[in-house]
């Protein structure tokens, strides 16, 4: 065997994370600490590339590798494939070395089949458990392996529970259950013209490639290009025994933080849900419970999962981001990574964990991602503005900072509206992967469902966006284009402001104030300097951009760029005089409009860098950014200059789209 491509979890360690992605090498970790993980084994990002330079197929020698594995996590826990007796299910997930939450793809309770069902049945004396299990793997395999439409499987859902005058999944019995899976499988028969695979191994295979193909689905592909995450490193997949969340009242599953992932406050923060499995909790399905209510409910896997947090947050040197199950009264670790946060939680984190002794001013420098920073030089509420708002709804404060735009209801129009110059805040019942575009065009998002650990929270936290979610007061009526809350109603284009540090939503647009360096952002920054050899200069073409960078700490302009001198509102009808100009003398006429407004600028950007060095590029202007474009503008253009505004179109069209404002010998 010449490359190892599949490792059991006691084979690796957390310092094999190329090979064996986030997921996998802190899985291994975590069994070498002796935690509570269930066994399993990681397929190695080696094994995706080779399966994309295979032309997208897993060879024999890893399949014979992974079924070799199998075997050995078969005889580890005493449970085999498809068994009558003693049947083992697993989850296969995916595992870049880089965190992309919610970006590929997971199935789970895989291996089961009509005949395995009616044994965890019996075995358990728990029949909705059992068919619970199987609607919900039938569900996730047709969408990830197949790319079934996820909503129609919503509605077979809907139609059970109207057929039985129930409103809520829970309210679902056994029988409920089996109908859904008989219902499942018939859709599945419609759409692709055969039955759903019942051979354990013939799913955990298609599973296998499944999450080898979201490597490249769009979602991924525009995650790694906001993230600088090279395609070259493909995802690990991780198989692995599972443990239910869903087995009854004594079992629940949640996602937690050793700190507070918005806000950096040195306290264990999540939700769980009893009775349900992890999708439950990031999906937005159900609204989840504290993690402090988990104290009252399981006191002795409480007690032991905050003893685990604070290990792996010690051993780790981080905040840790976890998910947990428990089965049956008893805690099992499913992950540990290090948690997404925003830019403030991320500084007020570097700072304590300095503060507390744990890491030092290297290590804290470190921990901060760079372009965290920039989600902290951007506007805030304006304070008095804020006081004469009134809140329609208060939701969670998933995201911190400010956002104010007008509504749109998809991913698609979000896209759309941005490219378009306006500002958009997205409001969805409860945002998907496949949203992320559309989040990242917007100024912030607004979901009806979910918690702090969603989908949405989470993806926002990373993008730096304003996000308030499970704001259940909402009426959502996307197809009439509107929403309705305590009485208001509000429609798409219509203007909203959304606190993400309060969770607050307004009606309306609030003006916002410029940021400001101080507290353990100052102090960072001070840090930053003492181990910093470069010094830094600002690009900055007014004397309010420059006076900006002065006090974020500039040392200098490095370059300010003349013709965006120009852009405001007077000075861009002057140059545009200069540009259309047919004469000398109209065109003289024109510069001597420009030249004292210039000189202006260039005196009060001198006075603002106190003696700085300030580096200058004369002209490098785009011609057409300057031209005159709508009929109004050449209209009023050709009044000021005395012409006909058909004259002045037809110099306008007659100009050439070159990088160039000189046109003719001897002008200016």
């Amino acid at each position: 065997m010449d490359t190892k491509y599949v490792y059991r979890f006691i084979e690796g360690d957390a310092g094999m994370r190329e090979l064996l992605g986030g997921k996998g090498a802190n899985l291994a970790e975590m069994s070498k600490l002796g935690m509570p993980v269930p066994n399993g084994f990681t397929i190695t990002t080696e094994a995706c590339n080779k399966y994309y330079d295979d032309g997208e197929k897993i060879n024999d020698e890893i399949k014979a590798q992974i079924f070799a594995t199998l075997e050995n996590l078969e005889k580890e826990t005493g449970k085999r494939f498809g068994d009558s007796e003693n049947p083992l299910l697993v989850s296969v997930r995916s595992g870049a070395r880089a965190s992309m939450p919610g970006m590929m793809d997971t199935i789970l309770n895989l291996g089961i089949n009509d005949t395995v069902a009616e044994v965890i049945a019996a075995k358990t004396g728990n029949p909705r458990f059992a068919y619970d299990s199987y609607r919900r793997f039938i569900q996730m395999f047709a969408d990830v392996v197949k790319g079934l439409s996820k909503k129609r499987f919503e509605e077979i859902i809907d139609e059970v529970k109207k057929e039985k005058g129930v409103k809520n999944d829970l309210d679902l019995d056994a029988e409920d259950m089996k109908e859904l899976v008989k219902r499942f499988k018939a859709f599945y028969r419609e759409e692709l013209g055969t039955d759903f695979p019942t051979d354990p191994k013939d799913q955990m295979m298609e599973a296998i490639e499944a999450v080898f193909r979201s490597w490249n689905n769009e979602r991924a592909i525009y995650y790694r290009k906001q993230n600088d995450i090279p395609s070259s490193w493909g995802t690990a997949v991780n198989v692995q025994m599972m443990v239910f969340g869903n087995m009854g009242n004594d079992c629940g599953t949640g996602v937690a933080f050793t700190r507070n992932p918005a806000t950096g406050e040195r306290k264990l923060y999540g939700e769980f849900l009893m009775n349900a499995q992890g999708e439950d909790v990031v999906a937005g399905v159900r609204t989840p419970n504290e993690i402090d209510q988990l104290k009252e409910i399981a006191p002795e896997a409480y007690e032991q999962f905050v003893k685990i947090c604070d290990t792996l947050e010690h051993h780790y040197k981080n905040m840790q981001d976890m998910e947990f199950t428990i089965e049956n009264g008893k805690l099992f670790m499913l992950q540990t990574r290090n948690g997404k946060r925003t830019a403030q939680a991320a500084l007020k984190i570097a700072c304590d964990m300095v503060d507390e002794g744990m890491i030092n001013t290297d290590e804290a420098l470190l921990m901060v991602e760079p372009q965290q920073l920039d989600s902290l030089l951007h506007p805030m509420f304006d304070a008095d503005a804020l006081k004469e708002a009134e809140a329609v709804t208060t939701a969670l404060p998933a995201s911190p900072g400010a956002a104010c735009g007008q509504i749109v209801f998809t991913a698609e129009e979000a896209i759309v509206e941005a490219a378009n110059g306006k500002k958009v805040v997205l409001v969805r019942l409860e945002t998907s992967p496949e949203d992320i575009q559309g989040m990242a065009a917007a100024e912030g998002i607004l979901t009806v469902r979910g918690g702090m650990t969603s989908h949405a929270a989470v993806v926002a936290r990373g993008m730096g966006a304003c996000c308030v979610s499970g704001a259940g007061e909402i009426e959502m009526d996307e197809p009439n284009g509107q929403f309705t809350v305590n009485g208001q109603t509000f429609k798409r284009g219509d203007f909203i402001s959304l606190d993400g540090s309060t969770g607050k939503v307004y009606g309306g647009a609030i003006p916002t104030v410029p940021a400001e360096i101080s507290g353990d952002f100052d102090r960072f920054m001070k840090w930053a300097d003492e181990r910093r050899r470069l010094k830094i200069r600002t690009n900055a073409d007014t004397p309010r951009d420059a006076a900006q960078a002065v006090s974020f700490g500039a040392e200098g302009i490095g370059l300010v760029r003349t013709e965006h001198m120009f852009f405001d509102g007077d000075k861009i009808k002057s140059i545009r005089e200069m540009i259309v100009a047919k004469t000398p003398e109209q065109m003289e006429a024109a510069l001597a409009k420009i030249e004292p407004l210039q000189q202006e600028d260039f005196e009060g950007i001198y006075e603002a860098m106190e003696g700085r060095p300030v580096t200058i590029r004369y002209l490098d202007p785009p011609l057409h950014e300057f031209l005159p474009h709508k009929a109004e503008e050449v209209a009023e253009l050709a009044a000021e200059m005395g012409m006909e505004a058909d004259e002045l179109q037809a110099v306008v069209d007659g100009l050439p789209e070159v990088n160039t404002l000189v046109r003719q010998p001897g002008s200016r």
